[in-house]
């Protein structure tokens, strides 16, 4: 999205974030010459706000973030002069700043979802990563309205984010809830790449010479969404001639072909393994083709591997579970299937699969509950 868009979504999301916020008097007929007055220590509160806001709506910045400054240090917690004052520093960078006002203002106002928003677009930029994709978060659960500029910069740092952060399936499900919602791709080609490579990079953080690679990765990705297999293939196949000892590599174009031919992606899953011997991913996805498949002893050990490497990985206790289940083994598939709720609750995968084991074991209590968690999971939340 355009910087211009984000501006001018922040300005018009006042409304939501100072539901409750103190607004300035009513201007009176002499504040009209506020212009060309000079405010000093024993200026009023009151003059200083009109005098703000009039300089803000004649497009004075300069002056109404002076003024807006001076009303607060008479009035720290003035839930609309920390607001304007930090869209208006928003458009000058000064993202230091508008963190510090944002800060106060979420203090005074911690349900306002667009003030959590641009608190955490300015701790991206000020490198505040962990606080950024926290206070992000944040704002996607309270919501922002029918702000959707803002949204899609929400998800979009958040997504980045998530992806530095190693959260890789979380990433990918941001970016693509963002395709569906009509948002260009072109700029989230890249971050796309980054995600389903599984590089925890930022996409300023990419190296000159793995751009190509990136991009050849998201724009594939792209075009497998978009129900585009030929051109989806051309890409994989690019990618795979050009890299071919690449971390990856394989593996996407393994899972590419796992549905329509299914023995040409084994053999590049269990490429992908030869050159990348930890990859979980890699590991899981051809666990959970043999499942299908039925050749359970081969899936159980592949998932056995997947835990080892990674205790607290929830995929990896899910596909166990699932194997184990297949295989008649009800209550040790149970029991990791519980472990993988525990790691991840929010999962709707794992809450299946309990209910139905729960059934095929008599409990039918515990069932239902698997149950009502799924529908409450599929209530509606915040897209872009």
């Amino acid at each position: 999205m355009t910087r211009v868009c984000l501006l001018l979504s922040l300005a018009s999301a006042l409304s939501v974030a100072t539901a409750q916020a103190q607004t300035a008097p009513p201007k009176s007929p002499s504040s009209q010459s506020n212009r060309g007055a000079a405010f000093n220590k024993n200026s009023s509160f009151e003059q200083l706000s009109q005098a703000a806001d009039q300089a803000r709506e004649e497009n004075r910045d300069e002056d109404a973030v002076r003024l807006y400054g001076q009303a607060l240090r008479l009035r720290p917690n003035w839930k609309q002069g920390l607001w304007y004052s930090g869209i208006l520093l928003y458009r000058k960078d000064q993202y230091p700043a508008v963190r510090d006002l944002m800060r106060r203002f979420v203090a005074e106002e911690a349900e306002a979802g667009p003030g959590w928003a641009l608190l955490g677009m300015c701790e991206y930029q000020t490198r505040e990563y962990a606080r950024a994709l926290d206070h992000l978060q944040r704002t996607r659960a309270l919501g922002l309205g029918d702000q959707n500029k803002m949204a899609e910069s929400v998800f979009y740092y958040s997504a980045v984010l998530l992806t530095r952060s190693e959260k890789y399936d979380d990433a990918i499900a941001l970016l693509f809830a963002m395709v569906k919602s009509g948002s260009h791709t072109d700029f989230l080609t890249e971050p796309i790449g980054l995600a389903v490579l599984r590089e925890p990079l930022l996409p300023s953080e990419i190296p000159s010479y793995r751009h190509d690679l990136v991009r050849l990765a998201g724009q594939a990705a792209l075009a497998e969404d978009a129900k585009q297999p030929e051109e989806a293939e051309r890409l994989f196949t690019t990618m795979l001639a050009n890299y071919p000892n690449e971390p990856g590599v394989h593996f996407l174009y393994g899972v590419f072909l796992l549905d329509t031919r299914p023995a040409d992606g084994i053999r590049e899953l269990k490429r992908e393994l030869e050159i990348s011997p930890s990859n979980l991913t890699a590991k899981l996805r051809l666990a959970e083709h043999y499942v299908k498949d039925e050749q359970l002893d081969q899936a159980l050990g592949l998932a056995k591997e997947a835990v080892q490497l990674e205790p607290e990985y929830a995929p990896a206790y899910l596909v166990l579970g699932e194997a184990l289940v297949e295989k008649g083994e009800l209550e040790k598939g149970i029991s990791a299937l519980e472990t993988a709720r525990k790691l991840r609750p929010e999962t709707v995968r794992t809450h299946w699969d309990l209910l139905r084991a729960y059934a095929s074991a008599g409990r039918a209590e515990d069932a239902k509950r698997e149950k009502e968690e799924i529908e409450r999971l599929h209530q509606p939340e915040v897209r872009p």
